[in-house]
């Protein structure tokens, strides 16, 4: 074999590995300040994983709590929990939607669209405060009142520099 031979098989091995690593990394789901990118958390998350966010509606001023789950990098509504009917709130259903009870709470589920990312400005009056595994995190503390901030699913490669 030629020596040169060597250092393409050596290139390949390498390109190769990185292709692998980079597949195989879990993905991120990441709450980012929406103007700027700067990253305020973020973990692994895997396919099938769910999150919510819940705030205190500001008309009828009670619990709202959105549930989402992660598909590949889409983020899927789940799941709308709240306790009472009323301005903003959905009135409607679409086809293969279903609303439940679940003790003094009504709850809308059978969503189907997905979403690339999810924005919220986060509450100056009532905190949204957001749900993940054994995780309650005040995203009032974490961002700051009146935050525009978004909610995505990111493949991090390990050889790219985040912002």
């Amino acid at each position: 074999m030629r020596p040169w031979a060597f250092v393409i098989a050596g290139a390949a091995v390498i390109a190769a590995l990185t292709i692998t690593v980079c597949v195989f990394l879990p993905p991120r789901l990441v709450i980012v300040e929406t103007d700027s990118g700067r990253i305020f958390w973020q973990t692994n998350i895997h396919d099938g994983d769910e999150f919510a966010v819940e705030f205190i509606h500001s008309v009828n001023q009670t619990p709202v709590r959105d549930t989402f789950r992660v598909e590949g990098i889409l983020i899927k509504p789940v799941s709308t929990l709240f306790y009472n009917f009323g301005a903003g709130m959905q009135t409607d259903l679409s086809e293969g939607q279903q609303l439940t009870r679940r003790g003094d709470a009504l709850v809308i589920s059978g969503f189907t669209q997905t979403f690339n990312e999810l924005n919220f400005i986060v509450g100056t009056v009532s905190d949204h405060t957001f749900f993940f595994g054994d995780e309650k995190i005040s995203l009032r503390d974490l961002c700051g009142r009146n935050a525009h901030i978004t909610f995505r699913v990111k493949r991090i490669i390990w050889f790219m520099r985040e912002n």
